[in-house]
């Protein structure tokens, strides 16, 4: 399934926040009880100078719409660090107190096969947890597909969903200190995407532009760079 930058943007959106019929946000749509409250703003913008925005629910339709269509003429992007053109005066209009900013990747099925000794970790598997991962085990039935690399009888490297829609999963991934840089990481998000995959879902890893070992292991895996997105707090 071939997908546009439009298309993962849209779905990237949809899995990071629950959504009302409007498209307005609602709250952050984490897996587990308990939904934090969604940011004022969201702009995804794409390699191909197109935009998807998302305004809290909260926000003035004038507002919202004065704001979409500043959003209209923000240019492509290429590079992990680029603001929005028009980033300052969508603080100002949003009164903004904080903002972040991310690239956004796709984990494509060529190239990230699943390593073999990435193990799929369900409630039974909550041992392996224990020595450095006890505090996923309350998240461990919400934040499935669940993959481990486990070393030395414990998992050292975890991929899961930490945000799930029916048509996405963003990724969350964790490697204990002591077995970084060793390719484990690289290893649990590829056995994830294809777990994800397994169930109809696209893949999507998505993380923060100051986050540069994150970022190295999109490099590793040779994820597709489909855009940056920026949140106004």
């Amino acid at each position: 399934m071939d997908l546009s930058a439009l298309e993962l943007m849209e779905r990237h959106a949809e899995a990071m926040f629950t959504q009302d019929s409007r498209k307005r946000l609602l709250g952050i749509n984490e897996p587990w009880p308990g939904s934090p409250p969604a940011p004022r703003f969201f702009l995804g913008r794409t390699i191909d100078g197109e935009a998807v925005c998302r305004f809290r629910h909260d926000v003035p339709d004038p507002l919202a719409e004065r704001i979409a269509a500043l959003c209209a003429d923000e240019a492509a992007v290429s590079d992990f660090r680029t603001m929005p053109m028009r980033a300052d005066a969508y603080m100002e209009l949003l009164q903004g107190e904080r903002s972040t900013l991310g690239p956004c990747f796709l984990v494509p099925a060529a190239g990230t096969e699943p390593p073999s000794h990435a193990v799929r970790l369900a409630r039974a598997d909550s041992g392996l947890l224990r020595g450095g991962f006890e505090w996923l085990i309350d998240e461990i039935d919400y934040a499935q597909p669940c993959v481990a690399i486990v070393k030395d009888g414990r998992a050292v490297s975890v991929c899961r969903s930490v945000r799930v829609s029916p048509r996405a999963h963003e990724a969350g991934l964790e490697t204990l200190e002591a077995y970084r840089g060793r390719g484990y990481a690289a290893a649990a998000a590829a056995g994830w995407a294809a777990a994800v995959r397994s169930t109809g879902g696209v893949p999507l890893y998505s993380t923060a532009s100051d986050n540069l070992a994150s970022q190295s292991v999109a490099r590793k895996l040779g994820l597709a760079f489909y855009g940056l997105n920026f949140t106004v707090y």
